[in-house]
């Protein structure tokens, strides 16, 4: 049978479901007019707080999120113990989500109608960008054995490596979107829009674990790529200026890393390139900012250097275990020879 006409309706099924909610989001945000937030202040203080929260927002807010996430776990966990097979079908584990994400959008819609305050009153802002940012330097390692992590080169990392993260990766990636989902009440602006429709695409990718539709490369490009037009919209709306460091630099990680999985002709590559290297020239010059078009090599700097981290930690505890365990054999001898001259 063939799986690929299903499997590509379930990902417009996706696009059609964020798009839906994140209208219902835009058309009932009116509603929220009526708190009295703290509003802009300094950078990375996020505005839409409540001037005077309450305990029953702070509350609501935390085990919103405590549920979802669990019960996001515990999802993952009993589907991945059954240790199924990729399917065009959608099984139990894929409703089960399906209704738990569901149920906690609704949950927090409405919190955010009733009392406003997201996790945001409590942890500041760099925690919510901070975990999203994760997810998208541990997708880097997860595709670099089908696309390379620089210019299509492949990195060999050990297989132990690959396989911790392809084991936890959902963990982590749920973690990251039902926080980042909880952390901000259900506004409108176009950063807020933008944000939360790209949570719905992300939430809907948990939908489809061990479906077929989870793996198709233009998809999980898109997941990806998203990003970009967000950071954009969030710099513009936050009007810092900063919308070319955002733009292009999600698009020097797209240059880099993300377009060689997309099996592109060196020519078509040739091309995206010259693109790329005159619309930073254009956008500096046309904003007057030529001296700071250093700023675009922030994000990749940081995504590149948090991967190659993340595997440093691995290196780092795999040797420790490692010696762990030549301590202990080269202790046990003595223990034993120790027994015999006592006996």
């Amino acid at each position: 049978m063939n799986e690929r006409p299903h499997y590509r309706q379930l990902l417009l099924g996706g696009w059609a479901l964020a798009a839906g909610l994140t209208a219902v989001i835009a058309l009932t945000a009116a509603g929220l007019q009526r708190f009295d937030i703290v509003g802009p202040t300094v950078p990375f203080a996020y505005p839409w707080r409540l001037a005077d929260p309450t305990t029953l927002g702070r509350l609501t807010a935390w085990v919103g999120y405590a549920l979802h996430n669990i019960g996001a776990w515990v999802i993952i966990y009993l589907s991945r113990r059954e240790q199924p097979k990729y399917s065009g079908h959608l099984r139990w584990y894929n409703w089960a989500m399906l209704a738990l994400h569901g149920i906690f959008i609704i949950l927090h819609w409405g919190q955010s109608q009733l009392l406003y305050d997201g996790l945001a009153q409590d942890v500041p802002e760099i925690t919510a960008l901070g975990s999203v940012a994760l997810m998208l330097m541990v997708v880097l390692i997860l595709e670099t054995p089908r696309r390379g992590l620089f210019f299509g080169r492949k990195v060999k990392f050990p297989k132990q490596f690959l396989s911790i993260v392809r084991e936890y990766h959902g963990y982590l990636f749920t973690w990251a979107i039902i926080y980042t989902f909880w952390y901000h009440p259900a506004e409108a602006t176009l950063g807020h829009l933008a944000g939360f429709f790209y949570m719905f695409l992300l939430l809907w990718q948990s939908v489809l674990l061990f479906n077929r539709a989870h793996l198709n490369k233009w998809w999980t490009l898109a997941l990806e790529v998203l990003v970009l037009p967000h950071g954009v919209l969030v710099a513009l709306n936050q009007g810092s200026g900063l919308w070319p460091m955002f733009g292009f630099g999600f698009g020097g990680v797209f240059v880099l890393t993300q377009m060689h999985g997309l099996g592109w002709a060196k020519p078509t590559k040739r091309f995206v390139y010259v693109g790329f290297a005159i619309a930073v020239l254009a956008a500096y010059l046309l904003t007057r900012r030529l001296a700071q078009m250093h700023e675009i090599t922030r994000i990749p700097v940081l995504e590149y250097g948090v991967v190659a981290l993340l595997y440093l930690l691995f290196l780092t505890g795999n040797g420790v275990l490692g010696l762990a365990r030549r301590l202990r054999g080269r202790a046990l001898p003595v223990q034993v020879r120790s027994t015999e001259a006592r006996d």
